[in-house]
């Protein structure tokens, strides 16, 4: 029997779960009609967040637009592109085109929209390779940025991260506005100090040459289809869970997360996108969604009673590749995106109740 990431990678269409999803995220009262005979160029199209906004368009092609839009997925590996989206491939309404955006870029034809996602999110690359972490966010947030210039483009989105606001102190729900530490001369700040200049390079195109962007800063997001060995305590969380292993903390599990459902963030992508303002930058999270580590590990042993694993606490992490972050709590503040009228509604029991099941269910 093939493996539960085959599976899921061979077309997460297949997938009761993903199918749901899908309907719940294209009923919301958003203006669809913006996509409808539009082309949508993703970067990173494959990765975890931008492949629901993928199936999403594709979805709403076959459900509610008469006239259907073009999605352009760019990617590094058409191998594994073609895998994740085996249900599509002879679609006429989808295109994969395997270029780096690292490098210089040039599409042919009309571009309505750019969604820019490209990016090595995954705390195990930190380490191993920061240099191929942050060029996504620098270089190639310059070449969309200029392809988006070119083609003059009816909205930009950029995908930056929570981790831009860096260790702030006294665990607040953080707003866009605010702005904690991240030291420059530690590896691990690759990531957030690419996304940064991301954003600075995003807003640069914003006012000299009147580029529509608008910036998403997600939080920790998790759902079907997420790489089981993505490196983040959650992603591991669950994959020993589907894999009937005992959960193995490699820290006190003190640290509180917010854990906003896929299909909630999706969601959230999408609103701002469609509805937020040009030149400012929206946080998607699941604020009531906060929770320890521990408690986390605590509530998914308690979820699947029947699969008789336990948490083991305490055990250090000998990763040599894995750097842990030192911030202590990280919740947004999501009253900017609320105004837009988006709001999650998956709890955190919910929504991992979702994610096993979807790995599980083939």
């Amino acid at each position: 029997m093939e493996s539960v990431e085959c599976f899921l990678l061979r077309g997460c269409m297949l997938n009761r779960i993903v199918q749901e999803d899908l309907k719940y995220i294209t009923n919301a009262n958003l203006p669809w009609n913006y996509f409808e005979g539009r082309v949508v160029l993703i970067s990173g199209a494959n990765g975890f967040l931008p492949a629901y906004i993928v199936e999403t368009i594709l979805f709403l092609n076959q459900t509610k637009f008469k006239n259907k839009a073009k999605v352009i997925g760019v990617v590094r590996n058409k191998e594994k592109a073609a895998l994740r989206f085996a249900e599509y491939m002879d679609r006429d309404d989808f295109l994969i085109i395997d270029k780096d955006i690292c490098k210089f870029v040039t599409i042919d034809g009309q571009i309505d929209y750019i969604i820019h996602a490209a990016s090595q999110a995954s705390p195990k690359y930190y380490s191993v390779d920061p240099v191929g972490t942050l060029l996504p966010n620098v270089l190639g947030t310059y070449n969309l940025l200029e392809l988006a210039r070119k083609k003059k483009v009816t909205g930009f989105l950029f995908f930056s991260s929570g981790e831009v606001y860096g260790e702030i102190k006294g665990g607040a729900a953080i707003k866009e506005s605010d702005s904690g530490i991240v030291p420059s001369l530690e590896v691990r700040s690759c990531y957030a100090e690419g996304k940064r200049m991301g954003e600075v390079m995003c807003i640069s195109w914003f006012h000299q040459h009147g580029v529509p962007i608008k910036i998403v800063r997600p939080f920790h997001t998790y759902g079907p289809g997420m790489a089981l060995d993505d490196g983040r305590v959650f992603a591991d969380f669950v994959s020993d869970v589907v894999n009937n292993r005992d959960i193995i903390m490699k820290s006190d599990g003190s640290a509180i997360r917010a854990f906003c459902y896929l299909a909630d963030a999706t969601l959230g992508f999408l609103t701002v996108l469609l509805k937020g303002v040009s030149g400012e930058a929206y946080n998607v999270g699941n604020d009531v969604g906060k929770i320890s580590i521990l408690d986390l590990a605590n509530l998914l042993v308690d979820l699947f009673p029947h699969k008789k694993i336990k948490v083991v606490k305490n055990v250090r992490n000998n990763s040599s590749q894995y750097i842990a972050s030192k911030v202590t709590s990280n919740v947004p503040d999501i009253t900017k995106i609320y105004d837009l009228q988006w709001n999650p509604v998956y709890s955190v029991k919910d929504g991992f109740v979702r994610t096993v099941s979807s790995f599980c269910s083939y």
